[in-house]
């Protein structure tokens, strides 16, 4: 049977995960998916994600939570890395952090395997994601019967390069981190599902979750201020994919925002 995942893209907020949780009826209607994973490392006051948030998005159907770097600058996200297998950071942080980059869960009889990687390229010097992508996969030695990654990373040439690493070994490779949905959604030839970044969940009246106002003093001022989440402009982003279990490859990908943007003036 097809695997139909519901991918969701960067939450930002409280607000951002209530508006997703209202959301879940209409995409679960329109797209019927029998496996879901989000990325939540931006819940919890904009980094970070408590237990509380956790058990609401499980509420809602999600099988697994991919994080990312902003999950360490929150010290009370620590515990519930450590205590639920199914809320992941990335895999290529040295070992000591806790919590696990991967998990394999069965469903409908599929084994299914979420793992997490990080870039490099304007992050953190942590341990190559190419090769802790490599050992992944070598470990997994035929465990799981589809493998979706989720990329966290700030240059779409990094997730590209993995995009290309991946290709005809994982079923899907997405991106995710600077929460702007890319449009180069695709099945790469040996068929990976792929996309750059699947795009932010939350206040798009902001820059990228945060409030205007406060970002645009950060940028023209070049001086400290403490961001602060916004409010209004609710969105979902994310992609749809469906993927043979049998073979492991992808045969659709479809990113979405809802509501769509606005692209007409009304002046």
């Amino acid at each position: 049977m097809d695997i139909r995942l519901l991918f969701i893209g960067d939450i930002v907020g409280e607000n951002g995960l209530a508006f997703l949780i209202d959301t879940f009826p209409k995409l679960k209607e329109k797209y019927n998916p029998n496996f879901i994973v989000t990325n939540g490392e931006n819940i919890w006051q904009g980094k970070g994600l408590n237990e509380e948030d956790a058990k609401l998005l499980f509420k809602s159907d999600v099988d697994v939570i991919t994080t990312g770097n902003h999950i360490w600058e929150n010290w009370k996200s620590r515990p519930l890395l450590a205590s639920n297998d199914r809320v992941l950071r990335p895999m290529n942080y040295p070992s000591g952090n806790p919590g696990k980059g991967s998990v394999i869960v069965e469903k409908h009889n599929i084994k299914i395997a979420v793992a997490q990687l990080q870039g490099r390229t304007f992050l953190q010097t942590i341990d190559c994601p190419f090769r802790a992508a490599d050992a992944f996969l070598h470990n997994l030695d035929g465990k799981a019967d589809v493998i979706i990654i989720d990329f966290h990373a700030e240059t779409t040439a990094e997730k590209m390069a993995m995009g290309w690493h991946l290709d005809g070994r994982v079923a899907a490779m997405l991106g995710t981190h600077t929460h702007v949905q890319t449009a180069d959604a695709q099945i790469l030839p040996n068929g990976t599902a792929f996309i750059s970044d699947v795009g932010m969940t939350g206040p798009y009246d902001s820059v990228l979750g945060m409030r205007k106002d406060i970002a645009l003093k950060r940028y023209i001022l070049q001086t400290a201020h403490k961001f602060e989440l916004a409010e209004s402009d609710m969105k979902v982003a994310g992609a749809y994919l469906e993927i043979d279990s049998n073979t492991g490859q992808a045969n659709y990908i479809e990113p979405f925002v809802y509501p769509q943007f606005n692209t007409k003036s009304g002046i």
